[in-house]
């Protein structure tokens, strides 16, 4: 039994660790196990502090967002107002302008009609004159024309008029 191979491995295998133990290496190993634990540590609290900034500035943006929606919808809803009271007032503009026009055609229209009829009445007036003074100055002579002549004017100015 004592020149087995399983032997001598587990001899070797004694000794080994008693060296290292002696010499100080699992001290050693500990020591960097542990500084490597308390790294990951480390790392594991910065992620989660990260992880903690990322949800607060997602949080931020979120209502940001909203807030930037809530105020494009206040504006587009102000614009469709002030678009809606512009066109009402431009038509009421259009329409005033348009009744504006009217009356005063219709006014040079009345005004040029009441001109037509002063003329055709101070025409047929004239022509009745002229009329009556040819018939009476062939017919009549003297004073009696000449009062029947004013007569008749004014009795036709009175009548046309």
């Amino acid at each position: 039994m004592a020149n087995t191979p399983e032997l001598w491995v587990a001899i070797g295998f004694i000794v080994f660790v008693a060296v290292l133990l002696g010499l100080g290496v699992h001290k050693k190993v500990a020591s960097m196990l542990d500084t490597r634990a308390e790294r990951i540590a480390q790392e594991l609290e910065e992620a989660k502090r990260l992880r903690e900034d990322a949800h607060k500035l997602l949080a931020e943006y979120q209502r940001k967002r909203r807030q930037a929606e809530e105020e494009a919808e206040a504006i587009v809803t102000a614009a469709k107002v002030e678009a809606e009271r512009l066109a009402k007032e431009a038509k009421a503009k259009a329409e005033e302008y348009v009744a504006r026009r009217t009356k005063s055609a219709e006014e040079k229209i009345s005004q040029a009609e009441a001109q037509a009829v002063a003329e055709v009445k101070a025409a047929a007036a004239d022509a009745a004159v002229a009329a009556a003074g040819r018939i009476f100055t062939g017919s009549v002579k003297g004073k009696v024309a000449s009062d029947l002549l004013d007569n008749g004017i004014a009795e036709v100015r009175a009548k046309l008029n």
